[in-house]
């Protein structure tokens, strides 16, 4: 199922919800302001892959790793992107290699925001 970008006021939109519980089954936040459905989508991902590789810890398997993340982590999806279904066992099993692939802060269009106010 894909979702109109133009019922988010022409936004792509990623939602992040705290698996934790501490807020309910509400998002504790939406991401605003994506250039296109393809930049929602790695951000969203790596945001999940960063959030799963710091529930993991050493000599952990797959499935403590996700464990520890259904419990602990954050979950991000874009409506009618990506969501994290897709990849969690594979991110689960196979430790990451390369710190890019969880570095969701260059992807996020929150830090242009910041720039511009800045003198």
């Amino acid at each position: 199922m894909s979702l109109d970008p133009t019922l988010f006021g022409g936004e792509f939109l990623v939602v992040i919800r705290d698996l934790s519980g501490g807020n309910g089954s509400e998002p504790v936040e939406r991401v605003r302001g994506f250039a296109s459905q393809e930049h929602a989508n790695e951000f969203a991902r790596r945001y999940v892959r960063d959030s799963l590789e710091r529930c993991r810890a050493r000599g952990m398997s797959a499935e403590q790793v996700i464990e520890a993340w259904f419990a602990f982590g954050e979950d991000a999806e874009v409506p009618g992107g990506w969501s994290s279904g897709a990849d969690i066992r594979a991110f689960a099993e196979a430790p990451l290699r390369d710190a890019e692939q969880r570095n969701w802060r260059v992807l996020d269009p929150r830090r242009h925001d910041d720039a511009e106010d800045e003198p």
